[in-house]
C-alpha cells in the first residue's frame, strides 16, 4: 500500500538552490499550546538552516474579532471541560466531504481582514500554518487579493482529519506515512504531501539517553522512586486530572507525580501527599524537556506534540480520557506502535501504571515509543519547505 505513493522524507538543502534570504510568517491558534510549540520548533530549524531567514509568529486567533473568538475557543473549551461528548459528534459529523457549507466555508470570513493586513504589511514570501483555519483563510487571500507566497501546512495530528484536508495549500507536510496515505486517499495531490514528523525543539533531540537520576537530582527529585509526568494540556481542559491523580495515589508503592503548568507562578512549587504519591505542582516552567527525559511514564491526554516529544524520549505513556476524536486516534496510534496503555476506564489506569513500571513491560514500551519517534522532525519541515521555496523561486 505504501509503496504507491511518493511519501518520503527530504534530504539535506542542496546548496545549489541558491537561497540567501527568505521571510516568513509562521501562524498557529490558541485551542492548545502544541500548535505553537510546532511553529517555533520550525521557526527555530529555518533560521538554522537559512540564518538570513525572518520568521514572525502570530497566533491566528487574535485576528479574530471579539465575537467570532468567543464563539470558536470559548465553544471549544466549553465542550471539552462540559461536554466531550458534543465535541466527539462534532468531529464526526464534519469528518466528510459533505460538511455543511456554513462550516465549510468559514475561512472565507473568519479572521479575514485581520490576516490580510499583515500579509500586506509583512510581506511574507512563506506561510506556514500549523492549524488549517488560517492555511485556508492564506489561501483563500492570495488567490483573492494577490498575495505572492508559498503556503505550508503542518499537520499536528496522527489522523487526517476532513479539516486537515486543506487544497489551498502548497505543501502540506505530515506525521506518519500512514497519514500520508490519508491525505492522498482524500484528493491531495501526492507531490504536495511530505513526510516529516511532528515538529518539537532540539532540546528533546539532546537530551536522548540523558541520565535519568541527574536530571532528577538537578530538579530536586528523588533518584530512585519512579516518576510519573501528566499530561493536562495547555488549557486546563483535562477534565479527569483530579481523579487520575488519586489513583496514583492507590498504587501502594511511592510514587512522584508532576504536574505542570496551571494557575502557578513561574519557579513555584506545591508538594502534597496522595496515599503514598509525592505530588509535585509546578507553575509554569521552560524546564519541561528536562522534566520528560527524568519521567518514566507520561499519563493523562495525548496530544500530538506531547507523543512526539514522549516517543523521542522512550517515555511510555498511560492514556486515560483523551479528547475524543483526535486524540484518541493518537492514542490508537500509540497503542499500535506498543508504545503506550489505553484505559478506556479509570479503574484500569492504576494496574495499567503498576504494569507498566514493572522492568521488562517498560523496557517493551519503551523501546515501542522510541521505534515512533522522529527526532529531527522539525528539521525535516524546514527541509521541505527551504525545498519548495527554491523550487518556487525558480519558476
Amino acid at each position: 500500500m505504501a509503496g504507491q505513493y511518493n511519501l518520503l522524507f527530504h534530504g539535506p538543502v542542496a546548496p545549489e538552490t541558491g537561497l540567501t534570504a527568505m521571510r516568513a510568517l509562521i501562524l498557529s491558534a490558541s485551542f492548545g499550546s502544541g500548535h505553537h510549540q510546532a511553529n517555533a520548533a520550525v521557526g527555530e530549524a529555518l533560521r538554522t538552516l537559512l540564518p538570513s531567514t525572518e520568521a514572525r509568529q502570530t497566533d491566528f486567533l487574535r485576528h479574530l474579532r471579539g465575537y467570532e473568538r468567543q464563539i470558536v475557543l470559548g465553544t471549544y473549551l466549553a465542550w471539552l471541560r462540559h461536554s466531550p461528548e458534543s465535541y466527539r459528534w462534532y468531529y464526526r459529523f464534519t469528518d466528510r466531504e459533505t460538511e455543511p457549507k456554513t462550516i465549510r466555508d468559514t475561512y472565507k470570513w473568519m479572521g479575514r481582514e485581520g490576516l490580510r493586513r499583515e500579509l500586506q504589511s509583512y510581506q511574507p514570501e512563506v506561510v506556514v500554518s500549523s492549524y488549517p483555519t488560517p492555511a485556508a483563510v492564506a489561501g483563500h487571500l492570495r488567490e483573492r487579493e494577490g498575495f505572492d507566497f508559498l503556503n505550508v501546512l503542518v499537520v499536528t495530528d496522527y489522523r487526517v482529519h476532513q479539516h486537515w484536508v486543506r487544497p489551498e495549500a502548497d505543501l502540506l507536510l505530515v506525521p506518519t506515512a500512514e497519514t500520508g496515505r490519508q491525505m492522498v486517499e482524500r484528493g491531495i495531490p501526492e507531490e504536495r504531501v511530505v513526510v516529516t514528523g511532528i515538529p518539537i525543539h532540539p532540546r528533546y533531540r539532546e537530551l536522548i539517553g540523558a541520565d535519568r537520576t541527574g536530571l532528577r537530582l538537578k530538579h530536586g527529585l528523588k533518584p530512585d522512586v519512579p516518576l510519573l509526568l501528566m499530561s493536562g494540556g495547555g488549557q486546563a481542559t483535562y477534565r479527569s486530572l483530579e481523579k487520575v491523580i488519586s489513583q496514583l495515589g492507590l498504587l501502594e508503592r511511592p510514587v512522584q507525580v508532576l504536574v505542570l503548568g496551571g494557575n502557578g507562578a513561574s519557579g513555584e512549587v506545591a508538594v502534597e501527599q496522595r496515599g503514598q504519591a509525592s505530588v509535585y505542582r509546578l507553575g509554569f516552567t521552560n524546564a519541561f524537556a528536562e522534566l520528560l527525559a527524568a519521567s518514566d511514564l507520561v499519563v493523562g491526554k495525548a496530544g500530538g506534540l506531547t507523543v512526539a516529544e514522549a516517543t523521542t524520549l522512550g517515555v511510555p505513556m498511560i492514556i486515560y480520557d483523551p479528547i475524543p476524536g483526535q486524540e484518541e486516534y493518537n492514542a490508537d496510534y500509540l497503542v499500535r506502535g506498543d508504545a503506550a496503555i489505553w484505559c478506556k476506564s479509570l479503574a484500569e489506569v492504576r494496574p495499567a501504571v503498576i504494569r507498566a513500571l514493572e522492568s521488562a513491560e517498560h523496557a517493551l514500551l519503551s523501546a515501542g515509543a522510541l521505534r515512533l519517534s522522529v527526532p529531527d522532525a522539525a528539521d525535516r519541515a524546514a527541509q521541505a519547505i527551504l525545498t519548495a521555496f527554491g523550487e518556487r523561486q525558480k519558476r
